[in-house]
């Protein structure tokens, strides 16, 4: 119940603070792809407020680390896992993640930080990935815009926009890994190391 009311107070802050928070059910998405997968440990790129890091570490025994370059939400994501009484299981890391550099193997990465870097989160933690791990990357609909670029009026827009593009594109022409997209919350894809017979 407790845990409830925590995560309700946090969307309601995400909203008043125009903080941007995973769709519920690319959360849920994810969520099962923990439980499938026997997911044990997790990088999550861009933790924002600790609203995703949370809900993922319920009812498993995970540990996760997550980096955030934005004090100020840095600090939210703090108290928030100090709240949740995750502290023992969640890793904070305030830092740009393109000037972190990480030892451990994880199951999951999940990038969901600056849009424009997709391609150089990708390539910087691959070398981070278990064997049978996954990178799941979340916003590759962008509300829709990567489809839809005639609705772009904006300059800026219109060039972040093209990067994820071009993410999505490098991911497709990918060799050595092989990605799923689904049309999930703002677009989900999930890429894996390819085998031998694939």
């Amino acid at each position: 119940r407790f845990m409830v009311q925590l995560l309700k107070e946090m969307e309601e802050y995400a909203k008043e603070n125009n903080i941007p928070i995973m769709m519920d059910d690319g959360l849920k998405f994810i969520e099962d792809y923990i439980k499938k997968n026997n997911v044990k440990r997790i990088l999550e790129i861009g933790s924002a407020i600790g609203y995703s890091a949370i809900r993922m570490c319920l009812n498993e025994n995970i540990c996760i680390t997550t980096i955030e370059r934005d004090e100020v939400r840095y600090k939210e994501a703090v108290k928030n896992i100090k709240k949740a009484k995750l502290e023992n299981q969640i890793t904070l890391i305030y830092d740009d993640a393109l000037n972190i550099d990480l030892d451990e193997k994880y199951d999951l990465i999940f990038i969901d930080a600056a849009k424009g870097q997709y391609i150089k989160f990708f390539e910087k933690f691959e070398k981070n990935l278990s064997e049978k791990g996954a990178i799941i990357s979340d916003n590759l609909k962008f509300h829709g815009y990567t489809e839809q670029k005639e609705r772009i009026k904006s300059k800026n827009l219109r060039q972040l926009v093209n990067k994820i593009r071009k993410y999505i594109e490098f991911l497709k022409e990918n060799n050595t890994y092989q990605t799923t997209f689904y049309d999930i919350g703002d677009g989900i894809g999930v890429t894996k190391k390819r085998t031998d017979d694939c």
